[in-house]
């Protein structure tokens, strides 16, 4: 069976861009992050998860600290971050940061390092 989901039902207080789903829920073996991130070095602390982690980048520019490198990416890229890697990333600006991150299994594990 398909399932739609609607925006409101995702949605993390007033901002409806921005947003969390545990796909396990509906026989997926994934969970999406929405974010929408206005300000300059706004961005989630040090963290890993036991699966893979896949971040589109849908507007703006990011710098990722992926285990002990830093890549830069913006609008348009894909960048994947293995399992067990520790990663974080900020807002670089100008203007707000706006990804699609997809973690490969059916609900979020994160164990945080910072």
């Amino acid at each position: 069976m398909a399932h739609v989901i609607d925006r409101d039902t995702r949605a993390v207080g007033s901002d409806r861009w921005k947003g969390e789903l545990q796909c396990g829920a509906y026989g997926s073996n994934s969970c999406l992050i929405f974010n929408h991130l206005p300000d300059v070095g706004g961005g989630p602390r040090l963290h890993m998860h036991p699966y893979a982690e896949i971040f589109i980048i849908r507007q703006g520019t990011g710098l990722f600290t992926v285990g002990d490198k830093e890549i830069e990416a913006s609008t348009g890229q894909i960048l994947i971050v293995p399992a067990n890697t520790p990663h974080k990333f900020t807002n670089l600006g100008p203007g707000p940061l706006e990804t699609t991150d997809i973690h490969e299994n059916g609900c979020f594990i994160t164990e945080w390092l910072e």
